[in-house]
């Protein structure tokens, strides 16, 4: 095996880890990283997929708890019922535009200039979404002062659940982070900062894992028992990488906004964009 092949899985992996709860699409970074590494072909198209499993086992792990009791209960406790209920119906939007369009997106927009504009534009939203949010709600959002309409994943309608599933489907578009689309929009919805985040990680359990195991089956001619390593390496760094992520993530939003993440988008979106015109970096497809 390949030592240096398994050095770019493991970069990989920490990457898709420690992007994937962040608003600044971890897709987007697997491509660029991808790109840097000249780690392409068909079969890492499959890899990027597959190893968001290994950030999804991170919230199972982290939430087992949680996921046990909804497991245990789902036969008899509305709390739980209407848990699963909400998250089916949030996976739905995904499914649906994911199979409807998800050939012509990865065609046109899986590359580094248009994921570098989708970073950029998504910058700006946070923006003004933060800016919105201020405007409502001041500092006791952070504070803890502030009671949301939507203030834990509990007080959630079928409604609100279709809104957060929709937002969802921007994120088709590679650069704009799935969790970015999700936290945000519910955010612009009534939900808390904690209660966006958290349904976020919930609902990135069966869109991802979903997306991961359509993708295998799909492609499964593309790939070979010789690159069962590489996946093996991928998968366990995304794990490590993100159990310590989604750790911090909710520490962190709970006495600070997303703002310094737009900032970041823009910045390396904008770097991305100059030094692919001024032909300063060899982007590869």
């Amino acid at each position: 095996m390949d030592i240096l092949l398994l050095v770019k899985a493991a970069i990989m992996g920490i990457v898709e880890g420690l992007t994937e709860f962040l608003p600044i699409s971890s897709t987007g970074h697997l491509i660029l990283t991808a790109s840097l590494l000249n780690f392409t072909g068909e079969m890492v198209k499959v890899f990027d997929i597959a190893i968001q499993t290994g950030a999804m086992f991170a919230v199972i792990w982290e939430y087992r708890v949680r996921l046990g009791a909804t497991v245990a209960g789902i036969t008899h406790q509305a709390v739980a019922q209407r848990f699963v209920r909400n998250l089916l119906i949030a996976f739905v939007p995904a499914v649906v535009f994911g199979l409807a369009l998800g050939g012509l997106i990865k065609e046109h927009l899986f590359h580094p200039v248009p994921v570098a504009t989708a970073f950029v534009v998504g910058g700006l939203i946070i923006l003004w979404v933060e800016r919105r949010h201020r405007a409502l709600f001041g500092g006791r959002d952070l504070e803890g002062g502030r009671v949301a309409r939507v203030e834990t994943i509990d007080d959630m309608s079928a409604l609100d659940a279709l809104k957060v599933g929709l937002v969802q489907c921007a994120a088709l578009i590679p650069g704009t982070s799935r969790s970015g689309a999700t936290i945000i929009g519910a955010m612009l919805f009534g939900f808390s900062r904690k209660a966006a985040t958290e349904f976020s990680f919930f609902l990135g359990i069966p869109t991802l894992m979903g997306a991961g195991a359509y993708s295998l089956i799909k492609q499964r001619d593309l790939l070979s028992w010789g690159d069962l390593p590489v996946f093996a390496v991928g998968v366990v760094f995304a794990f490590l990488s993100a159990l310590v992520c989604i750790r911090w993530l909710i520490r962190y939003v709970s006495t600070h906004d997303f703002t310094v993440f737009a900032w970041y988008r823009i910045a390396f979106g904008g770097l991305v964009l100059l030094s692919a015109w001024g032909g300063w970096v060899d982007w590869k497809d």
